[in-house]
Order: structure tokens, then sequence, then C-alpha cells
């Protein structure tokens, strides 16, 4: 059965080289993908409801990603992207050692709720040793520690019309003369309840750095490195993504990244 998901991994990440390359070859040759109409967006825009459908449908909504023995972390997470937020409000919570962080789940659920590091930390953990994708190109295998965020997601009573989870993070990725654009991805309830999805506070067994994404991180562990949002502070339930950002789910999709990011 392994060896069937990774045949499938290989065909589908095939497929998705022939259409998306451009995507692989950096981050900064998408700006042009930003601009609403543009014809090659529109083609990848289609492109990408078929990879999601076909992944959908090759691989299954609940099998795990490979998990990995602990001789086979040979090196540290490494850092990418912004690696120390420099926002009040993050810095304020960093100072205190998160000591006051609070994650929220808001949007479509039954009532909002809260949750203290500890509080979090004091719930049933996973831990689990997995393979980190960047669309850069590189990866890295570490052990991930947190809470299941199905069973978090649960606590809030998400409602029946609830489609997406939005995942805002104090990560100021960019800065314009107008303020700073703060991190955002999203997801499917399929990848926000699977079994490997977590909370994560602890890496390599020890406490998450700040570079890595402290106080948490999302690890959505069959997806690529964008599709795992660091400093994570508010989940909120939608129906639908176009409100947010550029109306495509997330701060790299809407410069033209695939929103799925499956692997």
């Amino acid at each position: 059965m392994s060896r069937l998901i990774v045949n499938r991994r290989r065909f589908m990440l095939g497929s998705a080289a022939v259409g998306s390359g451009l995507v692989l070859s950096g981050c900064d040759q998408f700006d042009f993908l930003g601009q609403r109409g543009n014809p090659v967006r529109q083609v990848m825009e289609r492109a990408n409801v078929l990879t999601y459908k076909a992944q959908r449908t090759l691989i299954g909504d609940q099998v795990l990603a490979r998990e990995y023995s602990a001789s086979e972390i040979r090196q540290g997470m490494k850092p990418n992207g912004s690696v120390e937020p420099s926002t009040p409000e993050y810095n304020f919570l960093r100072m205190q050692d998160f000591a006051s962080y609070k994650l929220t789940i808001k949007g479509m659920v039954e009532r909002e709720v809260s949750f203290s590091l500890d509080e979090l930390r004091n719930m049933p953990a996973r831990s689990q040793i997995t393979r980190h994708d960047c669309v850069e190109g590189w990866s890295c295998i570490a052990k991930w520690t947190g809470t299941p965020l199905g069973p978090v997601l649960d606590q809030a009573g998400v409602k029946p019309e609830a489609r997406y989870c939005v995942y805002h993070c104090f990560d100021n990725i960019q800065r314009t003369l107008s303020g700073d654009i703060l991190y955002y991805t999203s997801s499917d309830l399929i990848d926000a309840y699977h079994p490997q999805t977590i909370l994560s506070y602890g890496l390599n067994d020890q406490v998450l750095p700040v570079s890595n994404g402290a106080p948490i991180r999302l690890r959505i562990e069959r997806a690529l490195g964008y599709k795992q949002p660091k400093y994570l502070h508010t989940i909120e339930l939608v129906d639908d993504l176009t409100p947010f950002g550029g109306g495509k789910g997330g701060y790299w999709e809407d410069n033209g990244y695939d929103w799925y990011g499956g692997i």
C-alpha cells in the first residue's frame, strides 16, 4: 500500500510540474500572476482545481503522510521565510514568553473560544516525525509535537455550512507604504480534521523556536511548506475565501501558488 501511495504522489507531482513548473522556480517571479484576468493565472487556476480533485480521488481523505524513525533526523529544522515577526502584538507576547498568548477559534462556529498556550499543551498530544517539503526545493525531517486540530475545532462547534479554515498569523510577511501585510493561508475541513494535522508547540523534543513559528505552528503534513503557517493566532471558519486578502485563500496563493498545495 505504501508503494502505491508513493507512486500516486510521484504521478501527481509530475503532473503538477507540467502545469506549474514556474511556481517552483521561485517566489519573486509571480508578481504578474496577481493581476486578475491574467490568462496564465486563469489557466493555472483551472489546473489547481483539477489537481485538488485528482489528489483527493487518488490519495483519499485520511491517508497518512509517511512518518520516519528518530535516526532519520539528521539536522535541525531549517528556518525559512519570516523568522522573526516584528509586529507590536507579537513582540509583546514574546517578551512575556507567550504567557498571555491565546489561540482563537471564530467564524462559523456555535461559540467563539480561545485557548492559552498552557491549555493547548495540556490537551491530548500527538508527536510525529515527518518530512517538510518546501516549494523552494529542499526537504527536512523533523519531529513535531502538538495537539490535534480537529478536537480543538470541535470545542467551538463547527457549523454545517463551514467549508474552510482560514489561518491568521502574526507574521508580517511584507511591508508596504500602507502598512504590514500579515501572513495567512487556509485549508478545507478535510485537512483540518486529518489525524496528522496538529497545532505544534514542540520541535525535536524542544520548545518550538521563534524562527520555526513559536508559539504555535500548524502542521498539515500532506501539504507543502507554505501551507504550514507559523505564528498562528486565529482560526476562522468560513464558507467562502474571497473576502480575505486577494481572494485566493492565502498570501502565496494570492500571488499565484496552488491553493491546495498537496503532496
